[in-house]
This record gives structure tokens, sequence and C-alpha cells, in this order.
């Protein structure tokens, strides 16, 4: 059986000038961005076209520039007949893409979704302002030789894989001395690359834990459905329907490992053989070329892949 997932990506993706195009040529898209700004009491939207990119760059930023532009491609991409997602087998999200999946498959509306990522972002930035730490890119060892790197590593302090992102590709967070060290050692372990990220702070770890109970208040209050389509959680790389369950995983999410190889291998292995990329940038395409050569991958950033898209598929 051959089948149609989307993915929505996380925080990294984002660019100035991020759906400037798609909120000048669509109403839709406008409606979407405008209610945004009414919603957040800032103009996210003048930040994600004009910049600058610092202040796109923070995470109290950059996560609802990326959950937005992502709901508002997807409602463009809804011809007002029927959804997008009409004969989508899965969804799933990188990190914070996870909550942009939610929408998609009918878990979240775009307000709740909007409220939690406002609620997440401002907490995992000021946990990273109190917790300073470090986050960094291992290529070329398998996912074990992380694992144990990191576990020597943790005599110097905090650090863990945050990110399991393609074969050969990991990345690791925690505390400064804890992920420096880590590096040093996967460069004499062999690595072909150990490189420090510029980051906020040291997502998907402990130093997140201050995150965690505001979050949880949030998600507590939130109204969350049965997902109509299953959305491939990051925490387990399986596929969940459940809004109690749903609502456990987001918890978790943020301190827990992404397995994003998982849970592309788990979707090619129920059938999957076109991801379609919902949100800025490449990123997401890049993974799957290095995990699943063989399945198609689209792009949908700008107008013109809307239009492309909806040729394919009619």
């Amino acid at each position: 059986m051959c089948a149609t997932a989307f993915m929505f990506p996380g925080q990294g993706s984002q660019y100035v000038g991020m759906g400037r195009d798609l909120y000048e040529s669509s109403p839709a898209a406008r409606a979407v961005f405008q209610n945004a700004d009414e919603i957040l009491g800032t103009d996210l939207s003048r930040v994600c076209f004009e910049g600058p990119e610092e202040a796109l760059r923070q995470t109290r930023c950059t996560q609802p520039a990326i959950f937005v532009h992502s709901v508002a491609l997807l409602t463009v991409m809804g011809d007002g007949s029927a959804p997008a997602t009409d004969g989508v087998a899965f969804t799933a999200g990188h990190s914070l893409g996870e909550y942009s999946a939610l929408v998609a498959s009918g878990a979240l509306s775009f307000e709740e979704g909007l409220d939690l990522v406002r609620v997440r972002s401002e907490a995992m930035q000021q946990a990273g302002e109190e917790n300073p730490g470090a986050m960094a890119a291992i290529v070329g060892l398998s996912d074990e030789e992380v694992e144990s790197l990191c576990a020597e590593a943790a005599a110097e302090g905090i650090v863990q894989p945050a990110n399991f992102n393609a074969p050969g590709q990991v990345v690791i967070s925690g505390s400064i001395p804890g992920v420096m060290r880590a590096v040093e050692l996967a460069k004499s372990h062999g690595a072909r690359l150990a490189k420090e990220l510029s980051v906020s702070g040291a997502f998907h770890s402990p130093l997140m834990l201050p995150a965690r109970d505001p979050l949880w208040t949030a998600l507590s209050g939130a109204t969350i459905r049965d997902a109509r389509i299953p959305v491939v959680a990051n925490v387990t790389a399986q596929p969940v329907t459940d809004a109690e369950e749903i609502r456990t995983l987001l918890d978790r999410q943020l301190v827990s490992p992404v397995l994003w190889l998982g849970s592309m291998q788990k979707m090619v292995a129920e059938g999957v053989t076109t991801f379609v990329e919902i949100g800025p940038g490449r990123v997401l395409q890049g993974l799957l070329k290095r995990i699943a050569p063989e399945a198609t991958a689209v792009g949908i950033d700008t107008p013109h892949d809307v239009e492309m898209f909806m040729k394919r598929v009619s």
C-alpha cells in the first residue's frame, strides 16, 4: 500500500521573510497570521516578514513563527470543500513541529495549539536563561556510540542525546561542560563532525525541567481531542490518537530525546512512500534522504509550492 505522511519542521528552520508571499497572496493565510498576532498580542507577522533575524531566533518568537507559518500553509492547502489532510495516513513533527502535526491531525485547534506553543516557547527560553546549556551535532557515529560517549562525558555534567535525526546523525544536549566533553570524546572516537550548535538552551534535556510545570499547567487545561489521523510521537516513534496519551507525551517530549529516525522508519514500514514537509525550510527533507532515499520528499513553503502540490494530487 502506498501512502502519504505530512511532516512539520521545528526550531532552526525559520528564516526572515517566511510567510510574506503567503500572507500577500492568500486571504485564508492572512487570516491565520492576523489571528495569531491578536492571540499573542505581538506583531509576530512583522518579525516573520521583516526580522530582524536576531529577534526571530529568540525561542519565544521562533516557535510561534514556525507553527503559524505551517498552519497557514495547511489552511491554504485545503480547498474549502475538503481538508488538506484527506488521504493522509500519518502526521509527525520534529519537536515544536509536533504541535503543527497535532493541528493537522485534528487533535488541537489552531488557537489551542498556538496558546500551548506560546507557553512552551516562553518557558523554554526562560529555562535556557536560568540554566545555560549547550547542544552539539555528532555525525559519523552510531546511536549506541553516542549514548556511550554521553555516559562517559556525564562525569563533567549533564549530557544526553536530544535528537536521533538520521543514521549517523545525533544531536546531544546538556550542561556546557558535559556537552564540551562529549564533543572532545566524539572526535577521539572517530566522529566525522562534532560541532556545537547556536541555540538558546539545552533542549530535550533535564535542563528544561523548569519549563515542565508551566507547560503541564497549560496542557492540563487545554482541549485536546482524539486525533483523526495517527500522529507519530517524538517520544515513542509510535502512532498515537488518544487525547490523554497525546497530553502526556507532549509533557514528556520537553525533556526526552526526539526519535525522528525511528518515527520515519515506522511510517516507511507502515507503507508511507511520500513525505510532505509543510513549513519553512527543507531540513526534514534532507534528513529523509538519509533515512529512506527511496521515498519521495515534497516541500511546501511558498504559494508556488502549494500550487504545485495541489496539481499533483488533483
